[in-house]
Formats: structure tokens, sequence, C-alpha cells
């Protein structure tokens, strides 16, 4: 039986990268994009629907297929205002999984990142920690929050402070612990599409097991 993948932030680096290890696994024969912008594809297995994600509530209807992909987020260089920047973080996921729920969608894989605590002082870490907790709570069966390390490759927008922690990451590699060393997108995207056809608990998965299943280990 073929299933249908719902996806948010196919226009991001790991939701493309995710975007299209769907379209060649023959497992899923469909593949729903919600998103803002287009991705600017064409496949017979996509399904594209440009909305506002803010206002996901409006088009609960779309949210209807097997499983929920969740790689939607910001920064603090794109979202300035907190409450947006907070709407975007939190809201459009926990959102999704409030909907999923209630149409019946059975898996549901969320991007978080390393250090997310709702009790955090540090403003990003908190809002992460809250967003896992609400989508927890939502109470879809497999519920899988991936918290990878800072995520390698080539961005449309230019980090510094990203910049020189991904150089000193990669060229001491050897002297980090496997849970905080530089991930890629393509590993990230590999180890939800895994994830998707296993049977594994649901909770937080660190950067170091999201390694070990993107590998099959």
């Amino acid at each position: 039986m073929t299933k249908t993948a719902i996806l948010l932030g196919a226009t991001g680096l790991t939701g493309g990268k995710l975007l299209e290890l769907l379209i060649e696994d023959r497992s899923y024969s469909k593949v729903i994009l919600i998103s803002r912008n287009s991705v600017n594809k064409t496949h017979p297995k996509i399904e594209e629907h440009l909305i506002d994600v803010l206002q996901l509530e409006e088009n609960d209807g779309l949210v209807k297929g097997d499983v929920l992909f969740c790689c939607v987020g910001t920064t603090n260089s794109k979202t300035k205002d907190r409450e947006k920047y907070k709407a975007i973080d939190h809201g459009i996921p926990v959102s999704a999984a409030r909907i999923a729920k209630k149409n019946g969608v059975k898996v549901f894989m969320v991007l978080s990142a390393i250090g997310a605590s709702k009790s955090s002082r540090v403003f990003y870490n908190r809002i992460k920690g809250e967003m896992e907790r609400d989508v927890l709570a939502a109470g879809i069966p497999k519920t899988y929050i991936l918290r990878p390390s800072l995520i390698g490759g080539s961005r449309d927008e230019f980090r510094l402070g990203e910049s020189v922690a991904k150089f000193f990451m990669e060229t001491f590699w050897f002297a980090i612990p496997a849970k905080y060393r530089v991930i890629s997108p393509q590993t990230i995207a590999q180890a939800m599409l895994e994830l998707s056809r296993k049977d594994e608990s649901s909770g937080v998965i660190t950067s170091d097991r999201i390694e070990e299943i993107a590998n099959n280990d």
C-alpha cells in the first residue's frame, strides 16, 4: 500500500532534501506540499497548496494523509519580531499537530533544535521547548521530534556566527561529541524518511541518533 506524505517547509534546506527523497521513494504515491511559496517543481506525486501557513486552521482539510513532516522554522535574522517568531516556530508546528490528530494522521515529525527546553532562559531554545511539549500533547500515536545540532549546507542568507561555528566544528570534529557535531540536511531528511518506516517509540531524537537512523543503524 502506498502512502500520502504531507510536507510543511519544502522550500527550506532540509525540507527540500526531504521532498527529493519522497519523490524517489516508491512507498509514497502522493506528496502534499503546504507552504507560502512554491517549490517551483513539477512531478506527478506533488500536490502543492500555496496558503498562509500561519492560518493553517482555515485550511485544515489539506492536512490529510499518512505522515506529516514539519520542517518549518525561522531565524532571528529573518524574523526580528518575537511574537511573529513564536507564531512561526511554535504556532505552525503545534497547529499542524492538532489538525493532524483530528484528521487521523498517524505519524508526525517535526524539526526542533539542540538545546530546546521549555524552561530555558534563551528565547529561541524556550520557544522550541514549548513547541515540543505542545506537539507531544496533541497525542498523535507516533510523534518524532528531531533535535539536530548545527545544520551544514549552503543557505541563501549569510550568518556570520553560524559560519564561524561550522568552520570550527567541522575542523575539530574529532574532539566534539557526536551529539554536537555538524549534521547535513541530507542526513536529517534521510532519517525522517527512515523514521516513517520504523516502529520507533515517540519522543525526542538527538543529533547522534539522527545520524544512526539515517545510516540504518
